[in-house]
Formats: C-alpha cells, sequence, structure tokens
C-alpha cells in the first residue's frame, strides 16, 4: 500500500474519529493504572481507610467521565452531533458527577461522623441514618433541576413551586419535625442517653428505655413503658439523676424530745450512719440540727451513695439504723404533744 494511500485513510473522518476515541480510552486505563499502581501504596501507608476507599471508588467514576467526554469529541468531530445527542451526553455526566459526590459524602459521614461521634461521645451516631438520606434526596433533586436545565426547560417556576411546596408540607408536618428536630437537639445536647434515670416535669419518672428521633421511651418504675413526642420533652424541664455522676444524695428527716443532748445525737447518728452497706465515706455523712419545733428538736441526715440505683435501698437502711440508735442511747422520739395551761 502506497504511502500517499495510508495519509489518505488516517485523513478519513470517521478513522480519525477512531483515532480520538481510541486516544480517551488510552488516557482513561492509563489515569486508572496510576491511581492503581502508584496512588494505592501511598494510601496503604496512611493510618486511615478513607483514602483507600476514596481511591477505589474515584477510579471507575474517572474512567466513565473520561470515555464520554471522548464520544462527545467523536461527535463532534463526524459532524453528527446533534443538541438531543449533547443534552444525553451531559445528562449522563451530570448523573455520575453527582453519583460521585453522594458516594463521597457517604464516605465521609461513614468515616469521619461515626469516628468524631465515638471520640467525642456525642450521639451524632444516631443521626448519621438521617443525614445519609437528606444529603442524598438534596442531591438528587439538585441533578434533576440541572438536567432540565441541559435541556432547555425553566426551572425558574419549579423551584418557587418546590419552594411554596416545602412551606406547605413544613405546615402540615409541623408537629413531626418539632419532633425530629427535639430528637436532634437532645441527642447533640446529650440531655439523657439510654440507661439514664431522668423525672420530666409534668411528674413522670423512670429509665430511658430509648430514644429515636421521633420520640423517646421511658420505662417507668411499674415496667410500663410511656411513648413521649420529642417535641414535647425538648421542651420539658427534665432532672437527670445520673448526670454528671451517678453519686446520689440521701437526706432522712427525724426529730427527738426537747432536752436531749444535740452533740450526743449528731455524733452517734454520724457513727451509725458510717457503718450502712453503699455509704460513701467521701463525701461524709452529716447530721444538722434544723429546726425546734413545737414538740420536737428536728434534725437532718445527709449521705451519699456509689450508684442512684442503690439510693431507696440505703434511705431504709439508714432510716432502720437511726431508729435503732435513738432507742440503743436512751434519747426520746416524741409523739406530737401540746401543754394546756388552765388560768383560774
Amino acid at each position: 500500500m502506497e504511502l500517499n494511500t495510508i495519509i489518505e485513510i488516517f485523513k478519513n473522518q470517521y478513522v480519525e474519529a477512531a483515532i480520538i476515541f481510541i486516544l480517551f480510552v488510552v488516557i482513561a486505563k492509563t489515569v486508572a493504572f496510576v491511581l492503581r499502581k502508584y496512588l494505592k501504596k501511598i494510601t496503604e501507608k496512611t493510618k486511615t481507610k478513607f483514602d483507600d476507599v476514596l481511591l477505589e471508588k474515584t477510579e471507575p467514576f474517572l474512567t466513565y467521565v473520561i470515555i464520554l467526554i471522548g464520544v462527545r469529541f467523536v461527535l463532534l468531530h463526524i459532524g453528527i452531533m446533534t443538541v438531543l445527542l449533547s443534552r444525553i451526553i451531559n445528562s449522563f455526566i451530570a448523573i455520575l458527577a453527582v453519583y460521585f459526590v453522594i458516594i463521597l459524602i457517604d464516605m465521609f459521614i461513614d468515616f469521619w461522623g461515626t469516628s468524631w461521634a465515638k471520640r467525642t461521645k456525642s450521639g451524632v451516631d444516631a443521626m448519621l441514618p438521617l443525614i445519609h438520606k437528606l444529603s442524598k434526596v438534596v442531591l438528587i433533586i439538585a441533578c434533576l433541576m440541572f438536567i432540565l436545565n441541559i435541556w432547555g426547560k425553566d426551572i425558574t417556576g419549579l423551584v418557587a413551586g418546590v419552594g411554596i411546596a416545602g412551606i406547605v408540607l413544613g405546615f402540615a408536618l409541623k408537629d413531626s419535625l418539632s419532633n425530629i428536630f427535639g430528637g436532634i437537639s437532645i441527642i447533640l445536647d446529650k440531655t439523657y442517653r439510654v440507661g439514664d434515670r431522668i423525672k420530666i416535669d409534668p411528674g413522670e419518672s423512670g429509665i430511658v428505655y430509648d430514644i429515636s428521633l421521633r420520640s423517646t421511651k421511658i420505662k417507668t418504675w411499674d415496667n410500663d413503658i410511656i411513648i413521649i413526642p420529642n417535641g414535647i420533652m425538648a421542651n420539658s424541664k427534665i432532672q437527670n439523676y445520673v448526670q454528671p455522676s451517678i453519686k446520689s444524695r440521701g437526706v432522712i428527716e427525724f426529730c427527738v424530745a426537747y432536752g436531749s443532748d444535740v452533740d450526743k445525737v449528731k455524733k452517734v447518728i454520724i457513727e451509725a450512719i458510717k457503718k450502712v452497706e453503699n455509704v460513701l465515706d467521701e463525701p461524709a455523712p452529716s447530721v444538722y440540727f434544723s429546726k425546734m419545733n413545737d414538740f420536737s428538736l428536728d434534725f437532718n441526715a445527709k449521705f451519699w451513695v456509689d450508684d442512684i440505683a442503690k439510693r431507696y435501698e440505703t434511705q431504709e437502711n439508714v432510716t432502720i439504723i437511726i431508729y435503732k440508735t435513738l432507742n440503743k442511747e436512751g434519747i426520746n422520739i416524741p409523739f406530737p404533744t401540746r401543754t394546756v395551761y388552765l388560768k383560774k
């Protein structure tokens, strides 16, 4: 075959288009080879697995995008790139780009969000599934709008419609959204956790059984489950018995008869309380002379236990030991009395 013939063949636009396509395929394969051969060695030396997974996901994405760009150049070169084909290719590129961004966000949430939640003990990990879904919905809507714009559709009215629909939906789901945002605030503020003993302002109390984005379940002392929407929980006054510590203080009120030795009462009761099981040495038990009542001298005995779960049992034991100690020491426990003087 003569040289001129070979030159004429290569001047053919279809042959040139094939060469352009092959060139883009070679570029795509070269990029994939470099990522696998060299960058992978670098990522394997790092402590985190984030870059390894990112590299694994990036390779096919770049390959497809480079090949699609090559197809676009080929169609332009042979002169058959119509508006329709251009829109189709651009739509595919937009879909691939959004898909890659979704992968990146999911990876970031899974790696950094989870590790940050564990490190800070913030409870954010309970919100990660919601963040996954919200990010995907937002990106898919953005992708659809971008594709509509590629196809020459006016999205101004659509954006306005989405905004109005969002407002209407917000009013319709006001209570549900209030519960969801209440759940988010509870989780972020660490108001309470599963297993905490809490008391709510209306009077319900018990152990936190479960926390979801919509509601909180509380197991009462009667072993019943109360389900309370998080919107109510977020706006309620909550007493958490185990924060910042599971230590708890008990207070026992008692009284003795007038004429009793106050110093002796305080001394013998403190010594007796120290011997009760679960009572802490630090802070030490204490007894305070609180009031001179109508027919008695009133005292408050205060002590600490190492776990709130043991407080009520320990309070009973302390009450028993106070009663026995007063009887043992011959200190009178008065009955309600009133002295009446008659004037002739």
